[in-house]
């Protein structure tokens, strides 16, 4: 039994809540996997860095994957960086769409300070940020693989990219065909976790306020947890 959180998007209290439901369902020592996208949009993604950071340090029974918001936040404090080539709108990670902004202000930055690229290398701490880029892209367990984005379909997972796994939409959503273990991924926001067949989508949409509901496997058989116990997720 494993079970898995979707994108995180900085929403603490609700990452608390689903940690709480795992524990109620499977114990204390339960295996989770969480699916990257841990910042950004949410107001304590501070808060949510710290809480895996901690569990994994501490030998919990946890494997956290690096999300492409992850990144963008880690290549803002490293180096200033705000724009990535993935995104065809052009758009910073500083436009509100993307929500670094929030990130940042977690940390206590003021964001209209003319320094802010400074600032934000002398304040977040550099744990925060080894811990994002050390994050694996992909986990695999029992028939289950776990992945921020998605897959290139038909690429062995030794040559997969970086910027597919933590990016990638296009020829992977549309494909139905079977990739072998059943595919486990964020990043494509819905109103609820769903069930494709071939893959499942857990982000339900955190990142905008919607409910973070984590999922339990069996196998390949899935559950969502609520507040009433187990809900079948099926294709």
């Amino acid at each position: 039994m494993i079970y898995a959180i979707g994108d995180i998007h900085g929403q603490k209290a609700m990452l608390d809540h689903a940690l709480d439901m795992i524990e109620a369902d499977g114990g204390p020592d339960a295996r989770i996997v969480f699916l990257g996208d841990y910042t950004d949009r949410g107001p304590d993604s501070r808060g949510v860095i710290q809480t895996l950071a901690d569990g994994v340090a501490t030998g919990r029974n946890w494997v956290a994957i690096k999300g492409n918001h992850d990144r963008m936040f880690s290549r803002f404090v490293r180096s200033g960086k705000e724009h990535d080539a993935r995104i065809a709108s052009g758009k910073g990670w500083l436009n509100p769409a993307l929500g670094g902004g929030e990130t940042l202000q977690s940390y206590g930055l003021d964001l209209d300070d003319p320094d802010l690229r400074r600032r934000a290398t002398q304040t977040v701490p550099s744990s925060h940020v080894d811990f994002l880029d050390a994050l694996p892209l992909w986990h695999t367990e029992d028939d289950l693989l776990f992945v921020h984005a998605g897959i290139r379909p038909g690429i062995p997972m030794a040559d997969q990219t970086e910027d597919d796994l933590i990016w990638i939409r296009d020829g992977f959503l549309d494909d139905h065909r079977d990739h072998g273990p059943l595919i486990v991924h964020g990043h494509t926001a819905l109103d609820t976790p769903r069930h494709f067949g071939n893959r499942i989508d857990l982000d339900g949409g955190a990142g905008y306020g919607r409910p973070l509901v984590p999922a339990v496997f069996e196998g390949r058989l899935c559950w969502l947890l609520t507040d009433r116990g187990r809900v079948p997720l099926l294709p």
